[in-house]
Order: structure tokens, then sequence, then C-alpha cells
């Protein structure tokens, strides 16, 4: 396997035969030790077989004077180690131990013929489990049986039970931060998780962290980071806008007044995705958002946790991303730094805000970008795909073929932010309407339940039974993973005639 698809490219400056150093990388969710202890081996044959650019990643990342002799194994592994960001072997394995002793995964629980266990199974978020109607079923099981919500410090924790809890505690305060019941968590994250919208949640959310609750209580859903903690859950929405919790923003105001850090990046992911609002990072900000060393969890998973100041980077490449003007006017308030390429996420392709948001016609926030003194380089390719994304004809016919070449997925970020003016644009130009990065158009306007746009994309010819690349899962699988029955009944509709509208 070539180094530069084992390990990303060395960087070189372009134009120059000068190298710059080598780009760490961040360690792939639930990352395998055996798979890290091949890519080491497979280092160092290479290494052995002079490949000019393992060598160079040796040179970039083995500290010093490598002693004379042959390049060991070990040499293999402090350098694989190094690049993604741990000093040394032995900590990269003390981190994969780590993330076995902290990875969850509540949406694969199964269903249980226990009522305590069910009733704490279906009432809580597990980001992960697609069916609607189960806080519903909860709230039916303890309208059924209301002793459940007193079964046991975790059943009090989600259904807001605080005089029972509170005498609970008061003989046993170790279940404060006892785990258990069917997800392993700690009492905390059931209550921050609970959608069963009972009792007093802010009341028991403070007899629990009076009594030793951790207010940074989290856990590794699949072993992923960053961590889902107990403001993430709060907090709410994600992928599939999953509600906040009923008393959310006085949970999270407790939470972080008793300590935890509001460097959520689990958090700033999720409220990110809607749309432009700025209520949490106000309290977030409030409570240090950017400042700080990133607290307990930065700590305990080092390079794979965001800095403070990546993650508003990041915020501030998601504003112009997605065209976020509320959000990026009180980044800039805040000193975010506005360049910078923050935690290097691959959606953000090495562009700056300035680009970003120029490239995909945001108007207003490359605005506001300029007068704070941000910028970018843009060239003719780059201004012709800008003006497609305004819905703009472009008047630079002549680098039509160059701009399909350089983003022939363009037509999947337009539909994705609703342009449909960029659809038809781009589509006029010859870009492919139904073209698989990593999902299709398609697959895009289906995840977010747009029907207009799905409609336009079937019009302009796309292919409703196109597969995506990770799950092979065709736009009408997306819109079903996200609860778009409406457009999911559409697509369904069209692959069982096998008709197609066109536009």
């Amino acid at each position: 396997m070539p180094i530069h698809l084992l390990f990303g490219p060395v960087m070189r400056t372009a134009g120059s035969n000068e190298r710059e150093a080598t780009v760490p990388l961040r360690l792939p969710g639930d990352p395998s030790l055996e798979h890290l202890k091949n890519q080491a081996k497979r280092l160092k044959r290479q290494v052995h077989a002079a490949d000019p650019a393992a060598l160079d990643l040796v040179r970039d990342l083995h500290p010093g004077t490598r002693p004379a002799g042959p390049f060991t194994l070990a040499d293999a592994q402090l350098v694989t180690a190094r690049l993604y960001g741990f000093a040394s072997w032995p900590r990269l394995r003390r981190h994969l131990d780590l993330v076995t002793e902290l990875a969850r995964a509540p949406h694969r629980v199964a269903e249980s013929a226990d009522p305590v266990a069910e009733l704490l199974r279906l009432g809580c978020l597990t980001y992960g489990d697609p069916d609607l109607t189960r806080p519903g079923r909860a709230v039916a099981l303890l309208a059924a049986d209301p002793r459940l919500a007193t079964a046991d410090v975790f059943t009090m924790a989600a259904c807001g039970r605080s005089a029972e809890l509170a005498e609970l505690l008061a003989a046993d305060p170790a279940q404060a931060r006892r785990q258990g019941g069917p997800y392993r968590w700690e009492p905390l994250l059931y209550l921050a998780y609970s959608r069963i919208g009972a009792g007093d949640p802010p009341e028991t959310a403070r007899l629990l962290l009076a009594h030793g609750a951790d207010p940074n209580a989290g856990y590794l859903w699949e072993g992923l980071t960053p961590p889902f903690t107990a403001l993430t859950g709060v907090f709410g929405r994600g992928e599939r806008a999953e509600p906040e919790h009923p008393r959310g923003m006085e949970l999270a105001r407790l939470l972080l007044g008793a300590g935890a850090d509001p460097n959520d990046s689990q958090t700033l992911y999720n409220r990110g995705l809607a749309l432009d609002d700025t209520e949490h990072l106000e309290l977030l900000f409030e409570f240090g958002l950017g400042t700080g060393d990133g607290g307990p969890w930065r700590e305990r998973l080092g390079p794979a946790q965001p800095s403070p100041s990546q993650l508003l980077q990041d915020e501030v490449l998601a504003a112009a991303l997605y065209g976020r003007p509320r959000r990026l006017r009180l980044l800039i308030e805040h000193g975010a730094v506005l360049d910078g390429h923050g935690t290097g996420h691959p959606i953000f392709e090495g562009r700056t805000a300035y680009e970003l948001a120029v490239l995909r016609g945001h108007t207003e926030i490359a605005d506001l970008l300029t007068a704070a003194g941000a910028g970018g380089s843009l060239d003719r390719v780059d201004l012709f795909l800008a003006a497609c994304m305004r819905g703009e004809r472009p008047a630079d016919l002549d680098v039509a073929d160059a701009a399909i070449a350089r983003m022939p997925y363009m037509i999947s970020i337009a539909a994705a932010a609703g342009k449909a003016g960029a659809v038809r644009v781009l589509a006029s130009l010859g870009f492919d309407v139904s073209h698989v990065r990593r999902a299709s158009a398609l697959h895009e306007a289906a995840l977010s339940g747009d029907l207009a746009m799905v409609r336009l994309l079937v019009g302009l010819g796309a292919d409703p039974e196109v597969r995506d690349t990770e799950y092979e899962a065709t736009p009408q699988g997306w819109a079903e993973h996200n609860g778009h029955d409406e457009t999911a009944a559409y697509l369904a509709g069209l692959t069982a005639h096998g008709t197609m509208e066109r536009g």
C-alpha cells in the first residue's frame, strides 16, 4: 500500500522542492490496535525498501538522530504513534485502552423483558435508533406502572423524581456516580438524555451534582470521539434533529455552573446542524467557550480531542460553509480566529472561511469576513463555481471542464444547501446530476426531506436507485433513516414503477 494512502501525504510547498512538515492525522473512530500494528509493520517494510515518502515520514517524525542499525518495528511504532499526535507507542496504546473502557453503543441495546430496563431504553436518546415512537412508548410504560419511576437511581434520574432521589442519596451518596442500567451510564446521563418529560429534572440534577455526580460525565458512542457528554444530551439536535431536553437550557446552565467544560465538541456539532440559531453559543461563551485547556476530556483523550481554539475555528468554517451570518457575527465578536483551519476536517477541503463562503455563494458571509480582515485565494475555476452557487450562469465558460474536473460533486453541495437555482445552472453546464462522491445530490436532498429538491433532481435525470459508497443505500433509504416519510414514499413510487419524472 502506498505510504500516502496509509498515512496521508507528506505535504510539499507548491512550486518548490522544499518539504513542509507532515500533517498529523486524527485517529479513526473506534481505533483498532491490530490495524495500527499493521500500519507500523507496513511502514517498516517501506523504509527497508527505501520508499521516498516513507523515508520522509521517518525524517519528520522520528525524534533526533536514530541509532545506527536497521529500522526496527519499535522505530516504526514510534513514528506511527507520532503521526497520530501521540508522543510514544505506549501512550497511543493507553489511549486505545481508554476508548475501550468508555465505548458504549446505546442504539444497539436489545429490547428487554425487564420493564425497568425497557423504560430507560425507550425513554433516552441513543443517536442511532430512528424509531420516533420510543419516548411515547416509555411514557405509556410509566403510565401503566408509575412505580417504575422510582425503581432505582437511574429511573429516578430519567423521570426527575427528586424527592425519592434525595432520600436514596442521603442513605448512599455513592449512587450518584454509579454506572448501570441498559446503557451502563451514570444517573446524570440518563437524566440528560431522557425525553420522558416528567418530574423535576433541574432539582434532580442539583441533587446528583451535590452528591458527587460528574458534570463532565459522558461516553464514546461506538468508541468514536468526541464524547457524548451530559451537556450534549440536554442540548440535543444532531443529524436527525433530535429534540433537546424539555428543560434543556436550564439544565445546561446548571451543568456549566457546576463545572461542565463549555468546549463540548459534540454539542457544537449537533447544534451546528440546526438553523442559524445562537442561543447555545451565547450560553457556552458565557462560561468560557474557546478558552482554557479543553477540560477533562481533552486531558483524557489528548490529540483525539480538539483544542478550544480549534473548536472555534471549526465553528467559523461551518458558519461560512452553511451560510450562518448570526453565528459568524457572534464568533467574530468573541475573537475567533477567522483564517484558521481548525481540526482540518475534510468537509472544509483545506479552505479558509472566506474561500468557503465565496464558493458556496454566501455573499453576506464573505462580506462579513472581509470586513473583519479575513481572506483567501480564489482562481478562475473557483470564481466560476462561486457564480454557479449564486444561481448565476458564469461568463467565463472556458473553465467549465476544469470546474467539473475539480469539483464534480458540486450539484450535491448545492442540493444539500437547498439551492435550486444553483442545481439548475450546474446541470445545464454539464455537471453529472447523479455523481457520487460519498453520496449523490439525491441522497443529500432525501436526507433533509427536501421533497421539492428531490423532484427537481429527478426531473433533471437523477437516478433514484443510485447507492452511496458507505452504506450502499439508496436515496429512499436515506429519507427513511431520517424519518422523512413523504420523501421516502415519493422515491419508493419511482423505483416501484420504474418511472422517472422529467423536467
